[in-house]
């Protein structure tokens, strides 16, 4: 189990087609605060019918959308 797949289970559930969620949101989802190791384990998503569009550090979101 990846440690990201709360994140993928909750974009899954929820079913929007497109995601715009703040750092402390996912940290929320999640119990932690992302870090570097999600650029790796991003590609992960695609499994749940998402991709990640943007991430953007200036304004500390990451844009999901439904694939």
């Amino acid at each position: 189990m990846s440690k990201y797949e709360p994140l993928w289970n909750y974009l899954k559930e929820n079913k929007k087609d497109d995601y715009i969620l703040t750092y402390n949101e996912i940290k929320n989802i999640l119990g932690f605060t992302i870090d570097h190791s999600f650029l790796t384990y991003k590609k992960e998503v695609k499994k749940y019918g998402y991709e990640v569009v943007k991430i953007s550090l200036k304004e500390k979101t990451i844009i999901f959308k439904k694939i």
